[in-house]
């Protein structure tokens, strides 16, 4: 069955760095668009970023994208999100998600949770 699992998330001070990392199995990774999506608490899914199969095309949020970047290994079948320059507004529990192209989410993760805080 198709697994996304998360890891990466923790602790982080303001202006830091962290990267995410998402483990797919159960599919053909590299043939699917891969996304991030975030949910702060008390607010609801923002998507975050998101890259084509081959990695060829990135888009990212406005919120985000000067301080993102989204990559993939497709011969580990592994989804990254780097950040930087995180603000308390970055706190959430982040979500590797699939696409069906660039379009409706059909898998999620079970989340990684960022704190930024001093």
């Amino acid at each position: 069955q198709v697994q996304l699992v998360e890891s990466g998330g923790g602790l982080v001070r303001p202006g830091g760095s962290l990267r995410l990392s998402c483990a797919a199995s159960g599919f053909t990774f590299s043939t699917y668009w891969m996304n991030w999506v975030r949910q702060a608490p008390g607010k609801g899914l923002e998507w975050v970023s998101g890259i084509s199969p081959g990695g060829a095309g990135t888009y990212y949020s406005g919120s985000v994208s000067d301080r993102v970047t989204v990559s993939r290994d497709n011969t580990k079948n592994t989804l990254y999100l780097d950040m930087s320059a995180l603000r308390a507004e970055d706190a959430a529990v982040y979500y590797c998600a699939r696409s069906i192209g660039a379009g409706a989410l059909d898998a999620w993760g079970q989340g990684t949770l960022v704190t930024v805080s001093s």
